[in-house]
């Protein structure tokens, strides 16, 4: 893959709902170890490119095909005022990965966060043992919270 092949970034359609599906379950499968029911992620996806509401999702283009994928999801603040956007479903094919497709997803968001004034952050999480994600983000200046994640999930059953 050539590094000057242009990396194209922009806000996913419902025509790209298949792939999205498709990589969130590689993604899944690869960092978890969890497999995905394939009806309901289509469904979950779907419904994000839909409704704005839920969040968005940015995709990264090479000759007009989807390398990568990063969504947003929304949380309000009352401490800030204001809405942190989470950076949730990454995901760049293997062999591109050393293209900084990342990096130009992360830039993406971060620049579109930036120009509204109702932003008052990024946040994401990672699973723990995913050391090579960590390491990503903390080369985006993403610095690691002070906060852990606790849950109730009703769908996504772990042993």
């Amino acid at each position: 893959m050539p590094d000057n092949t242009a990396i194209l970034i922009r806000q996913a359609t419902i025509t790209d709902v298949e792939t999205i599906a498709r990589y969130n379950t590689a993604m899944a499968l690869e960092t978890e170890g969890v497999s995905l029911d394939q009806h309901r992620i289509k469904q979950g996806v779907h419904a994000v490119i839909t409704d704005s509401s839920k969040g968005f999702y940015a995709v990264a283009d090479i000759e007009s095909r989807v390398i990568g994928q990063m969504m947003v999801t929304f949380e309000w603040s009352d401490w800030r005022n204001g809405i942190f956007w989470w950076i949730q479903s990454v995901y760049v094919i293997p062999q591109y990965r050393q293209l900084s497709v990342l990096t130009k997803l992360h830039e993406h968001v971060r620049s579109q966060a930036r120009k509204n004034p109702s932003v008052c952050g990024l946040r994401l999480y990672v699973e723990e043992d995913n050391k090579i994600a960590q390491k990503a983000y903390k080369s985006l200046n993403m610095m690691e919270s002070t906060y852990k994640i606790y849950e109730n999930d009703f769908v996504i059953k772990r042993s």
